[in-house]
């Protein structure tokens, strides 16, 4: 057996431990074959299951609380911060919320078996104002099914698994430079998809400056705000005039779009990744006089220009946002 399977074999559960906790922090190195190669090595005799399974279960909880007491101080300013150091698209925190809205709690243990939302999950309960014992409970049985499931798969399939570290083993001292470039291989796609979907949305923005003027001169407009339920209950403001359609509704209300105003659209993502999507789609179908609001909501808010309550913004049919607050 070579040094470096020697190596995983004295020190797997410090190693699992590790790729889990750095995986739960948002660094896109996937721990998912990590786990795999554990329950292989269980199922080969060489590994002992239960300090797998405690190091696995132990580095999502500690990373899990680290971003769930930075949400609870932080708040918005941590989904807005992973929002744009992630490779994923910024829609993962829109989808983030809507399994809170859906599903509540629950929504915690959903997010573990799915990318980029494990990491966005906790610092959201986190701003919640969820206690820590109801995150602790929920988060736990998260982490032990998601760290006993793929370690048990790994288990199931230990004869494959157990043909590729055999494979990996036979390259001696370089399996760890293949390990190396197939990670670096993952990110450098990772970057490229992201950098491939802004430049697909790049599109002429309007400015809350603009914005604000256009308003003060009386200019009919449409103003959407496309934040999910979730980011609603816990933001009620919103901008002057602005009515709320979720990204979920958009498809099934194009009829009420008019084509004869100027539409501007905004969600809660610092590189308005979600409303460029909606403008881009409102462009396919012929509604061109369309933009995204350059820095959201958040911008807004910043120049301290007027809002509306949960209460005013409307939800129904669509309509000509006022001129003057």
């Amino acid at each position: 057996m070579s040094g470096t399977l020697e190596f995983l074999v004295r020190h797997g559960a410090l190693v699992l431990f590790a790729a889990v906790f750095i995986d739960q922090l948002g660094v896109p190195l996937p721990a998912v074959p990590w786990l795999l190669a554990a329950g292989a090595l269980v199922g080969a005799g060489k590994m002992n299951w239960e300090a797998a399974f405690l190091a696995a279960v132990a580095g999502s909880l500690l990373a899990d609380m680290i971003w769930f007491y930075v949400g609870r101080r932080y708040g918005d300013r941590v989904l807005g911060f992973l929002c744009r150091v992630s490779l994923e698209p910024d829609s993962c925190v829109r989808r983030t919320q809507n399994a809170f809205t859906r599903y509540g709690m629950r929504g915690v243990i959903i997010a573990k078996f799915i990318p980029g939302l494990s990491t966005l999950a906790p610092p959201l309960a986190g701003s919640s104002g969820i206690s820590t014992a109801r995150f602790l409970l929920f988060d736990g049985v998260g982490s032990v099914l998601y760290a006993g499931s793929f370690i048990l798969l790994g288990v199931l399939f230990s004869r494959q698994l157990d043909r590729v570290i055999a494979a990996l083993g036979s390259l001696g001292g370089n399996a760890l430079g293949v390990l190396a470039a197939l990670a670096a291989a993952y990110i450098g796609y990772k970057y490229y998809q992201r950098r491939r979907l802004l430049r697909e949305l790049s599109m002429a923005r309007i400015t809350v400056d603009e914005l604000y003027q256009l308003q003060e001169a009386g200019q009919s407009l449409v103003i959407l705000d496309l934040r999910s339920l979730a980011a609603l209950a816990e933001d009620p403001a919103a901008i002057r005039g602005a009515r709320h359609m979720r990204m979920e509704e958009v498809e099934h209300r194009l009829q009420e779009i008019p084509r004869d105003q100027d539409i501007v659209l905004y969600c809660s993502c610092p590189n308005e990744v979600s409303s460029a999507q909606v403008a881009l789609s409102f462009r396919r179908r012929g509604i061109l006089r369309v933009r995204p609001l350059l820095g959201g909501i958040d911008a807004w808010r910043e120049r301290n220009y007027p809002m509306d309550v949960r209460g005013s913004l409307g939800t129904n049919a669509l309509g000509t946002a006022p001129a003057r607050g």
